[in-house]
Parts: structure tokens; sequence; C-alpha cells
């Protein structure tokens, strides 16, 4: 059982009859509550929403989002620190690693409602939408998110940039200009590079969006779009695995909702585009 799990379970008895209600619910159903508002867990426990949120307040949390945030890093690390070197004293066949890394990894993608900011997503797109130019930046593990994005919005007709040498994107950087994005991808938001490029981006009056963990990262802080995955792994690992599908769920959908914005615009260089993949297979 996680932490807050525990001190749910030991706070149990000296709640009132409403917060017990809330909190015995949570105890049975703690992989339901990261996708529910307080309107769903009121209803569910058969208590106002009023009480949730004094139920987060008795067990020492301000609000309910972030009794969510701290509930879905307990769930996602607690008993599946797959990559964490604790996985060394286990005697995994691999299929059964295979089965792990599966459920890690859906776990991981399932817990990103309750981190990504709705209207900070919807301002992402508008801004993606309407840009004249685009770099995406990643070190280490986010530098895949970083080249997927890069990509996929080149499909899109975009200017775009992505390269995994800092030299490069800070030549690349004085070109921008108010109607340009720097999308900055890290799962600590502490890598030097990333901000040092978010500053200097920000500083010629690109929009920068940041794709980071909401739990004291600096990049958050220097982000003017905030699209926040959830903790999914320790800092020090073996090698990232759900915070990468955290951050690529988040560039498929930016796409795909760019995409749906554009509609009928980039049709037929698709189509042609397509069209000439096949002619090469022949």
């Amino acid at each position: 059982m996680s932490s807050l799990l525990n001190r749910i379970e030991q706070s149990i008895a000296s709640l009132s009859g409403a917060e017990r209600a809330i909190g015995e619910y949570i105890l049975k159903h703690p992989d339901l509550i990261p996708n529910m508002t307080t309107r769903d867990l009121s209803k569910n426990s058969g208590v106002s929403e009023s009480s949730v949120v004094r139920f987060c307040k008795s067990i020492g949390i301000g609000s309910f989002k972030s009794f969510k945030l701290e509930l879905v890093k307990d769930l996602t690390l607690t008993g599946m620190n797959l990559t964490d070197f604790n996985i060394l004293h286990h005697q995994d066949e691999p299929y059964d690693l295979f089965q792990k890394v599966a459920h890690v990894n859906k776990s991981a993608i399932e817990a990103i409602p309750s981190s990504l900011d709705r209207r900070e997503f919807e301002k992402a797109v508008g801004v993606l939408k309407d840009a004249g130019r685009l770099l995406f930046y990643g070190v280490g593990g986010s530098a895949t998110a970083a080249t997927d994005a890069y990509y996929k919005f080149t499909k899109l007709g975009y200017p775009c940039q992505s390269h995994h040498d800092f030299h490069f994107m800070l030549s690349a950087i004085p070109y921008l200009n108010g109607d340009s994005v720097f999308l900055a991808i890290s799962n600590s938001g502490k890598t030097k590079d990333i901000l040092e490029l978010a500053r200097f981006a920000k500083s010629k009056g690109a929009t920068v969006i940041a794709i980071t963990n909401l739990d004291k990262s600096p990049l958050y802080k220097e982000a003017d779009i905030r699209l926040c995955t959830p903790v999914v792994e320790q800092d020090h690992r073996i090698g990232s695995i759900p915070s990468r599908m955290t951050q690529l769920t988040i560039i498929d959908a930016l796409y795909l909702s760019v995409f749906h914005a554009k509609g009928e615009s980039v049709i037929d260089e698709y189509h042609e585009a397509r069209n000439e993949v096949i002619r090469l297979r022949r």
C-alpha cells in the first residue's frame, strides 16, 4: 500500500462521518480516483463536494488536484519501480518483465489526465496552430519525444528544427520571434541545457511550451505554457520508460489536435507524400 493510502487508513477513525465515507471509498478503489472530479468522488461516496475538499485538508493536502497528483505518484511508483536498480533483486523471466513494462506504461498513460491541465493543453494547441516556426528540444530520454514532435509537425508543413546538439540549437534561436514556439521536453525540468535554451528563446519573444513534471520542475516556472506529466519513475533510473510514454502521448495529442484544426488545408500534401512513398516501393 502506498504512503498516502497508509495515511488515510491511519486517519480514518478520526475523520468525520462524510470524510470517513470518502476515505473508505478511496481505499477500496484507489485506481479510479486519478480520473475523477470532486463531483464524481462525492457522488460515488454519497457525500457533498465540499466534504471532498475538507477530506483532503484533514489528511494534510490543500486541494483535490494535489491529492490526485500525490496518489498517482504513489500508485505508479509503489511496487512497479521497473527503472530503478532494485530490479536486480527480482528473478523475473523475460516475459514477466514484458508484462510489467506493458502494465507500467499503461498506468503512466492513464495517469496523464490527473496532471495535465485542459486549459493549458488547449492554449498550446492554439499557439502551435498559428506558429510560424517551431523548435523542439529534449535531452537523454526526452530527446526521443522531441524528435517525434519534429517529424510529426514537419508533416503538417511547419518550418521545424530539432537537434541533440546544444550549440546547434543556440545557433537557431536568434532567428525566433513572436510567432515562434520553443517546445522544451524534460522529465525532471532541471537539465541546464533545456533551461538555458528556454530562457534564450523567451528573450527572442518566442512562446515556450514545456512538457515536464509538475513536481518541483524549474522548467515549469520558466515556461509560458505548461503541459505537466505525472511523476511515474524515480529521477535516478536505468532508463526512461513510463516517463517517455507520457511525453510521447502528449506529443501525439498535440499533433492530432493541430491536424484537426488545420483540416483540409494539408490533405493534398499528405496524399502527395503518400503517393511518392508507394511509388518508391515498386
